[in-house]
């Protein structure tokens, strides 16, 4: 679909059509998106009724539906919840009331594997093949509808908000919280407890796991991308919840700690001594009677932990993240073994609601000149995109950047570590780095925090869970390729509401006319969905700063 931008009622149409359909591409007046089997199956999971789908697309076409597509989507929409997975008694059951398609499963090798006894209207499935058999069922086109339930866990009785945070201030959770919480509760019906809950950074997506544990007041085991992000978490659930530090586990590379509430890193789940060893860690997903597995930034969901997932259906299981966009395009397997999307809301809505920070984008191209860009022609492609993301007439436009942002908060963000490192040589920047040790990069954290300092580099690893409210500057000088979830986290960086209200700023350093410009653009699609554009800027040495 192609849509106008400057076409009456844009923002209102972008809005509906990102309830059922991708950003594909957004250049500066026409912007694509498609529809997808994906997409029109997150959108009926989520309540969206098929004929308000195709009235409202209907009524804003310029032209009138090609009766194909009409037919794809009808297509699409019938199949979601044509199978289900249901519980009777003891026994899991995939039933149907098409036989046709039953008949058809039969035949498929990829699923009859899994299919048991015969039963009136479907088929007996074992408990430890009900992941296995939902991805394979999803690969054929046909998402199962799963019905079966899910163990309640050991309960963690004490679990409740504190009224006043530990560290001072009233608390309470924002209305689009509690709803985003209570829609994958579901009132403890087996229609929830599994699914997506997708909130930009600086939302309070670690509120909304919480706000799903006080519900269910269960065990839980909550994995995220490293240890500081382990004890982010620790410390948020320290500060708001009746939870004490004897009821929370670390069980990261440096502490294995199993408790109710149990914070475990991907990276240590997913270690193995040998390349085709075993994962030493898996054991923790069946160590405790889990009653709620939490995924956080679950878009990056290592393939391994997927399988362990697939193991465990019958746990209740929540998936936190800015952007369901996956680089491996696994996003199926994410709806088949974590579970539909059950919220999203548009990061401009919340915005206007002063929940997270208004913010503006700003691309600076900058010239690629001289010996680096005679290098720049005659490389490779790989090896031409390091060379204009590095471009050093970036580190003179990041000065000019940093002396008009004097009194902010400025975060500094690239994805090469000879960059960063030029960088810290030359201005005097502390660089947080893959290389980092914890305890320094929670030092560095803590004083950015503090405002004792203002300036902070970061590589790769300040993309996720980095907790630093008062950022609101960040400059991009470098990327990964066309990576758009990365954008959208490096944006989220600087979201969260500022104490006076000010707006956030997030520059990108482009080498103009490169392949630095053309990623950069497949990198700003998933922002131009959320409504975000890029004001683009020539660079030229010794001009009188940058407008912020």
């Amino acid at each position: 679909m192609l849509v106008e931008v400057a076409a009456p009622g844009f923002e209102e149409a972008r809005n509906f059509l990102a309830r059922f359909a991708e950003l594909e591409k957004a250049p500066e007046h026409i912007h694509f998106f498609r529809i997808s089997a994906l997409s029109i199956w997150n959108a009926a999971s989520a309540g969206m009724e098929l004929e308000e789908l195709l009235e409202g697309l209907a009524a804003r076409s310029r032209f009138p539906l090609p009766p194909n597509l009409v037919s794809e989507i009808r297509d699409w929409y019938r199949r979601y919840g044509l199978l289900r997975l249901e519980r009777e008694g003891d026994l899991l059951l995939l039933r149907s009331q098409d036989e046709e398609l039953l008949g058809e499963l039969v035949g498929a090798e990829s699923v009859s594997k899994y299919l048991r006894d015969g039963r009136e209207g479907g088929f007996l499935v074992e408990e430890g093949d009900r992941g296995n058999l939902k991805q394979a069922l999803i690969q054929l086109g046909y998402p199962v509808l799963d019905l079966g339930g899910y163990r309640e866990g050991a309960r963690l009785p004490d679990f409740g908000f504190r009224e006043e945070m530990a560290q001072g201030g009233r608390f309470s959770l924002r209305p689009y919280q509690r709803e985003a919480a209570q829609l994958f509760y579901a009132g403890g019906a087996a229609t929830g407890g599994s699914g997506v809950i997708v909130l930009p950074c600086g939302a309070g997506k670690t509120i909304v796991g919480m706000a799903v544990m006080d519900l269910l007041k269960t065990w839980t085991l909550i994995l995220t991308t490293n240890t500081v992000a382990v004890r982010q978490w620790k410390r948020e659930l320290l500060d708001k919840t009746s939870l004490g530090e004897e009821d929370i586990g670390e069980y990261t590379g440096e502490r294995k700690e199993i408790r109710p509430v149990t914070i475990a890193t991907y990276q240590i789940l997913t270690y193995r001594k040998e390349k085709e060893g075993e994962f030493e860690h898996f054991h923790l997903f069946g160590d405790r009677d889990w009653g709620l597995l939490i995924y956080d930034e679950v878009h990056l969901l290592p393939a391994p932990v997927f399988r362990a997932t697939a193991e465990i259906q019958a746990r209740r299981r929540l998936g936190l993240t800015a952007t369901l966009v996956r680089e491996d395009h696994k996003e199926t397997d994410v709806f088949s073994l974590i579970g539909p999307k059950r919220y999203d809301v548009p990061w401009r809505e919340l915005e206007s609601g002063g929940h997270i920070a208004k913010a503006s984008c700003v691309e600076i191209r900058v010239p690629i000149e001289g010996e680096e860009r005679r290098c720049y022609l005659q490389a490779s492609p790989r090896n031409a995109f390091r060379l204009a993301s590095t471009n050093s007439r970036k580190l003179e436009a990041l000065k000019e950047l940093l002396q008009a942002h004097k009194g902010d908060r400025v975060l500094i963000i690239g994805q090469y570590l000879d960059q960063l490192e030029r960088i810290r040589a030359d201005l005097g920047i502390p660089m947080i780095t893959g290389k980092t040790s914890t305890q320094s990069r929670e030092k560095l954290y803590m004083a950015f925090r503090k405002g004792e300092l203002r300036v902070l580099g970061v590589s790769k690893v300040g993309n996720f869970a980095v907790d630093l409210p008062d950022a609101n500057v960040a400059i991009q000088v470098s990327g990964s390729f066309g990576s758009r979830q990365e954008e959208a986290q490096r944006l989220g960086r600087i979201l969260r509401p500022k104490s006076d209200g000010s707006e956030a700023v997030f520059y990108a350093l482009v080498s103009a006319g490169t392949v630095d410009q053309e990623f950069a653009a497949k990198r700003q699609r998933f922002l131009a969905e959320q409504g975000y554009g890029y004001r683009i800027e020539e660079w030229r040495a010794n001009r009188e700063g940058v407008e912020g």
